[in-house]
């Protein structure tokens, strides 16, 4: 057993090695016979790489929930349905702030009710400068904060004293205090967004950027204050509720289901005229329609890995014709069988495998080129790296095993008379 290891891996050695200077010998042919492999995997990384991307991003996006936190909305996170679909959420009845009050007294289950909404995107400004039109600005009841992982470096955050009187008070982003307050701490300045003064009384911990944009460019202000200031009438808030524990978090969601569904008036067994969506729903929800483009891709690239394990028993085909004498000069001077075997089945592999790196290095190049286009953040999918090579060497033996049998199974003496 130990002296036959280092046998056959000597063989396997010098096996790739010729395949390596028969590929360098016919670079054409080989290219050509390469391409359709490159293709197939080419299309395999491509699409994962950018679905990974995506995934990625989502999955960023959503970790700002809290453990055990769900959402509700008016409209959905994600939708596949087209144009045609928002037209049903459109006509769908606002979340209002008597929702929130109703789920407060009635969600026994629930260590926290909190609602947000998204009120503008615009212009801040402090003492020292002014920003371009593109800060957040959100209202929050108080328990946003922890339903959100909001965490505050410094000062306090919106507590529910704010919200009942609706005072004129914010808490920035980090990455908005830099900006408004380079030279110092921003407790206690004042800010303007769109022209409305708000004093600061706390500012977040830092989060970072995501998909290539910044996560702390926004500013929080009390929800009540800004309805009154941006309008009740049509707007819906979203509602975020905090389970007390994973063991109550699916009896939490069907409570807060049925209070609303009896508040809103939906018949049984028509659906809900709400969205209500955590973490891993979404994701799941994402995989699952991603799984008809994978499969896609998958029945795609087999075809053009399947034409191309084809082209490559044909040159292996030619190739042992071609060298019929060489095989055997190498079986009068000892090669058996296995010998010949292995070096045309190696031979085989190396070629799909050379056009599997070729098509893994342009699928992650183009992969990342498009999530970047779609500002989402790179990523390489080793699994699926791996896998792709897998299939390129599955290819290559199970193409390469007929022309190599072949030729292991020439016969040696014809073979020298071979001209």
């Amino acid at each position: 057993m130990s002296k036959a290891s280092p046998i056959r891996l000597s063989e396997l050695l010098e096996s790739a090695r010729m395949a390596i200077e028969s590929v360098r010998s016919h670079k054409l042919r080989s290219a050509l016979t390469l391409l359709g492999v490159m293709v197939g995997v080419f299309s395999i990384i491509l699409v994962m790489t950018t679905m990974r991307a995506m995934q990625r991003s989502i999955e960023g996006e959503l970790a700002a929930l809290g453990a055990n936190t769900f959402q509700i909305q008016r409209w959905p996170a994600l939708s596949f349905g087209g144009p045609g679909s928002w037209e049903k959420y459109g006509r769908r009845k606002p979340i209002s702030m008597s929702d929130l009050r109703l789920l407060q007294e009635r969600a026994t289950l629930a260590i926290a009710v909190a609602a947000q909404d998204n009120l503008a995107s615009g212009e801040a400004s402090s003492r020292f400068d002014t920003t371009p039109p593109n800060v957040r600005l959100i209202g929050a009841t108080a328990g946003v904060f922890p339903a959100r992982n909001w965490n505050m470096k410094e000062g306090r955050p919106i507590l529910d004293a704010d919200v009942e009187s609706a005072t004129e008070v914010c808490v920035l982003g980090s990455g908005l205090e830099e900006n408004l307050f380079p030279f110092g701490s921003a407790l206690g300045e004042r800010i303007k967004m769109d022209g409305i003064p708000y004093r600061v009384v706390g500012v977040l911990e830092k989060k970072g950027a995501l998909g290539g944009s910044s996560q702390d460019n926004f500013a929080v202000i009390p929800l009540t204050t800004g309805l009154n200031r941006y309008g009740r009438i049509w707007r819906s808030i979203e509602l975020l509720v905090q389970a007390q524990d994973l063991q109550r978090y699916e009896d939490t969601v069907e409570q807060v289901r049925g209070i609303l569904r009896t508040a809103r008036k939906v018949p049984p067994g028509a659906e809900d005229d709400f969205d209500l969506f955590s973490n891993d729903s979404l994701i799941s929800q994402f995989q699952s329609f991603t799984l008809t483009a994978r499969i896609g891709v998958a029945a795609v690239s087999s075809i053009a890995l399947i034409a191309a394990g084809i082209g490559i028993m044909n040159i292996m085909l030619v190739s042992v014709t071609e060298r019929t004498r060489e095989i055997g000069i190498r079986r009068a001077i000892g090669a058996r069988k296995r010998n010949i075997l292995t070096q045309f089945l190696t031979e085989a592999v190396v070629l799909c495998e050379l056009g599997g790196l070729i098509g893994v290095a342009a699928g992650l190049i183009a992969g990342n080129i498009a999530a970047q286009v779609l500002n989402l953040p790179v990523v390489i999918p080793v699994d699926w790296v791996f896998l792709g090579l897998l299939i390129c060497s599955a290819v290559g033996i199970i193409f390469g095993v007929y022309p190599a049998t072949k030729a292991a199974n020439l016969d040696p003496i014809e073979s020298l008379r071979y001209e």
